[in-house]
């Protein structure tokens, strides 16, 4: 049986190729939107450089196609986003598989603390401070997520500790938002403090007992998806 190669490892095709395979999985019609996009959007690009001033067919037919393939890749990327959420959704881990969509300036550590029903508390540190995630059962994490709490404030008293669990009722951030929610958070943290936070961070991390990770599957990986949305 062959190795699983990890997404990372893979050339910008084969991303490309996987993610497609994935994303079809829940949104058959992804090709035929991404087709429909590239000709609609090729065809305002082609117009537009049509009525440019100069030799206008040189400039038109290379013109449309870069414009239709963008506007492809983009419809393509949010589409395939969707998809792998919806595919993730319900899965243990998946909030940790979301908060890869953040971006440089964030770091996330996944499951800092879990139950044994597999509830879990995952930890993002960035601009707003340190935010710690729950998924799972909504009862179960709020004592979870106070005792938490406590332990950061106590590490770092100065730095902002908030608590938000990720679902679907009410209160709560759904998976597909839970990014988009990170980053519209105040900030609260200078980039110059992080590398102290994460130091102190590091150190309440040592001193907790060496407990397994949850079991249950892991959500794909969603590096090739977000690369795809973003053209590169």
């Amino acid at each position: 049986m062959s190795t699983p190669v990890a997404p990372e490892d893979l050339s910008r095709r084969q991303q490309f190729v996987q993610t497609y395979k994935m994303a079809k999985k829940s949104d058959p019609r992804i090709g035929l939107w991404s087709l429909l996009a590239f000709l609609v959007v090729g065809a305002v690009g082609f117009a537009v450089f049509w009525f440019l001033p100069g030799p206008n067919l040189f400039f038109a037919i290379p013109g449309g196609f870069v414009f239709g393939t963008l506007g492809a890749l983009i419809l393509f990327g949010r589409r395939a986003q969707a998809a792998a959420y919806s595919q993730m959704e319900g899965q243990v881990g998946a909030a940790a598989a979301a908060l890869k969509m953040l971006r440089r300036g964030w770091k996330t550590d996944p499951a800092v603390a879990f139950t044994k029903q597999q509830d879990v508390v995952h930890r993002v540190v960035g601009p707003p401070g340190i935010i710690l995630i729950g998924e799972g059962n909504a009862n179960r994490l709020r004592p979870l997520m106070a005792t938490e709490r406590r332990k950061h404030e106590r590490v770092v008293a100065d730095t902002p500790v908030q608590e938000l669990i990720c679902g679907r009722e009410e209160g709560q951030v759904p998976l597909t938002k839970l990014s988009r929610h990170l980053t519209k958070m105040k900030r609260a943290v200078k980039p110059a403090d992080m590398t102290d936070i994460l130091n102190r961070l590091k150190a309440l991390d040592a001193n907790r007992s060496a407990i397994p990770l949850p079991k249950g599957p892991l959500p794909t990986s969603m590096k090739g998806s977000r690369q795809n949305m973003r053209g590169r």
